[in-house]
């Protein structure tokens, strides 16, 4: 049977597995399901049509399943999913999705959301992605697995982060950024490659060179982007890092590609 603390409130209806604990000061809304082995801290509030996968912990004061910050939702009955064996600090908000989007949020497994970072209606996070302190992304946000986001970055609606990719702190992304890239500053621009974190996961030196030659071949090659982009295209077959990079570019729908600004050279 599930721990729950006399003074928190859980609605008739919640769906929590045997081993959940809920703390005490914590409210639990009557749609919202918790799986095996999850653990709500003191002051949490879980409400609308919201699952959290197994092992997952919640800190004080996180608010997920709440309504979306959309003008245009009427109450419509939409999801947030969070997966398993994630970590959700202090103050960390994320809302449902919207019936004009995707109708649900979802977050991948093992994702830690630092304190006060937020994720939007109708994003879809991967799986083991970093939110540094108030990390914010807006509706719509795709970001892809293994991502770090930086402490106060923003992430523009409708913008996506490629996997393996890194967002320094107080960046404002409104451009897709590749797999693997690294983006800083106040209008966000390419500046090279996550190669920390990548030699973190296990690449290798014949990794990162394969990667680097990715990256200079489709922003610092010969002609116009579009050539190099058929010249990264002929590399598919041989390379990873080459068809990581051009499918997620052949992807993009609503937002440019973030590019390194002019006059900065190519990593070594």
């Amino acid at each position: 049977m599930a721990s729950i603390d006399q003074l928190a409130r859980v609605a008739d209806g919640a769906d929590l597995a045997e081993d959940v604990v809920v703390g005490p000061f914590c409210v639990v809304g009557p749609d919202v399901k918790l799986g095996p082995g999850v653990k709500l801290h003191s002051h949490v509030n879980i409400s609308g049509a919201t699952t959290i996968g197994a092992r997952t912990e919640v800190f004080p004061f996180a608010s997920l399943g709440t309504p979306p910050q959309s003008v245009h939702y009427k109450g419509e009955r939409t999801e947030l999913v969070i997966g398993a064996d994630c970590v959700i600090r202090e103050h960390a908000t994320a809302n449902i999705g919207t019936a004009s989007g995707r109708g649900v949020t979802r977050i991948g497994d093992g994702c830690m959301m630092m304190v006060g970072s937020h994720v939007g209606h109708d994003c879809i996070v991967g799986n083991h992605v970093i939110f540094a302190n108030n990390a914010t992304l807006g509706g719509h946000v795709e970001v892809g697995d293994h991502v770090f986001l930086g402490g106060l970055c923003a992430v523009h609606q409708f913008t996506r982060i490629g996997a393996q990719a890194m967002i320094s702190g107080i960046t404002g992304v409104r451009e897709d950024v590749i797999p693997f890239g690294y983006a800083l500053g106040q209008a966000a621009r390419l500046v090279g490659l996550n190669t920390i974190g990548m030699k973190r996961r296990g690449f290798t030196r014949t990794d990162l060179h394969a990667a680097r030659a990715a990256y200079r071949d489709l922003f610092f090659g010969e002609g116009v982007f579009e050539e190099r982009l058929a010249k990264l295209r002929a590399q598919m077959e041989t390379s990873e890092f080459a068809r990581a990079i051009v499918t997620f570019v052949d992807a993009g729908e609503k937002r440019p590609l973030c590019r390194p600004s002019r006059g900065v050279i190519a990593e070594d």
